[in-house]
């Protein structure tokens, strides 16, 4: 097996016939996997998306920076998706890397209880707002945060972001992205390989953010992955 598509969309596949897919919070409750040599595709099988149930968490945070006008925030929060989007696109797919983390099992990134989960529906002081899109450890400022598996930085941010503040984002291969949110301060350069385990940035409360914690992001391609199920159980 040479190629996989998933719903008829390409999936790249490694030397050894092995590839990575994931779902999102919203994927529909079914998905055709097809697997070929290059030239041909076998009959796709059908994938059961099973549903999860999801929490509502009330936010002692605004739903946007406090003291900056909307037509500020908007202006300042399109370049900083613009910047997250090219990071993204100069990633393993697009470029090849030889980045290899989405093989691993990942380790936790940092210590500290579990503060926010994945997918819960965030109400900020009334104001609803999107889907918790990672999970939120509550560690101490200044912690150090841990590359859960290898990979390449494609994003330091120099300065904090609006929502996101001090922004660190590592590719771990075959479109595979993690992003830590809230930083302090990082350790690491973008282009920089770093390997499971390695220190890469301090835990902090820059952006949006109520206390110091780390928010941890996942993402497959457009897919928003829950963290937790890539962490061993127990």
């Amino acid at each position: 097996m040479t190629a996989a598509w998933l719903d008829d969309a390409a999936i790249p596949v490694d030397p050894e016939g092995r590839f990575f897919l994931a779902f999102d919070r919203d994927a529909p409750p079914t998905a055709r996997l097809a697997v070929g040599d290059g030239r041909e595709r076998a009959a796709p099988d059908l994938i059961a998306i099973a549903p999860r149930a999801w929490r509502i968490e009330q936010i002692d945070a605004p739903l946007r920076p406090p003291g900056v006008p909307d037509a500020e925030f908007q202006r300042r929060r399109a370049e900083e998706l613009a910047r997250i989007a090219a990071a993204r696109a100069q990633g393993s797919e697009a470029q090849g890397s030889e980045a290899q983390g989405w093989r691993q099992a990942m380790i936790r990134p940092a210590p500290g209880r579990v503060s926010g989960l994945f997918g819960a529906q965030r109400i900020y002081r009334g104001q609803p707002g999107s889907y918790h899109s990672g999970l939120d450890l509550a560690a101490a400022a200044g912690t150090p945060i841990l590359a859960p598996a290898d990979g390449v930085v494609i994003l330091a941010a120099t300065s904090p972001f609006t929502l996101e503040g001090l922004l660190l984002m590592v590719d771990h291969g075959m479109g595979l992205t993690s992003a830590f949110l809230h930083c302090s301060a990082h350790t690491v350069r973008e282009g920089e390989s770093v390997r499971q385990g390695q220190p890469i940035a301090r835990v902090g409360m820059t952006g949006r953010a109520t206390g110091p914690h780390l928010h941890w992001g996942l993402r497959w391609r457009h897919a928003r992955l829950d963290p937790l199920l890539f962490l061993p159980r127990g």
